[in-house]
């Protein structure tokens, strides 16, 4: 549809209309015309599809992403990081300081899952207490369903 348009303004630029005719028939200004034209003419009728936006470059390179792998395969040394388990915000704390590189928790926490790691729980779940407790309390399964709650728990990061 939208290739059509511009089609359509470029068509009539051919016929002898002004750009300002044409990006009257196209809805655009003439800057926008203008810009159809130079992608026409270097790239033909495809040139004038949409294109998928480029976005920002993100902030980790593969270089950054083999050394977090690294780090998170090694774990860290609690002499040297403080910690005796990486959490994002320890992980995001060393990319800082190996790297000068700032991401979010959010991101680090997506690109980390998107590397094959997931995240572990040193606390035990609901779901793994043992079937005699929930007998012996009176409770049926269903209570023991329900996880611990988040206060206080620990991030691991494992390969599967």
């Amino acid at each position: 549809m939208a290739q059509a348009r511009r089609l359509l303004a470029l068509a009539a630029i051919y016929d002898g209309c002004t750009r300002s005719e044409a990006a009257r028939l196209g809805h655009v200004t003439r800057q926008i015309v203008r810009d159809w034209v130079i992608r026409f003419n270097a790239e033909g009728p495809d040139g004038l599809r949409d294109r998928k936006a480029s976005g920002p470059t993100p902030r980790l390179t593969d270089v950054h992403r083999q050394a977090l792998a690294t780090q998170i395969d090694h774990g860290p040394n609690p002499a040297v990081h403080g910690v005796v388990q990486w959490r994002l915000c320890d992980l995001r704390q060393w990319l800082w300081e190996e790297f000068r590189v700032l991401v979010s928790r959010q991101t680090l926490s997506r690109v980390v899952r998107a590397m094959g790691y997931h995240r572990l729980s040193a606390r035990p779940s609901g779901e793994a207490k043992p079937a005699e407790c929930g007998a012996a309390s009176g409770k049926g399964t269903k209570s023991s369903s329900i996880p611990l709650p988040m206060r206080g728990r620990r991030d691991i990061w494992r390969h599967p």
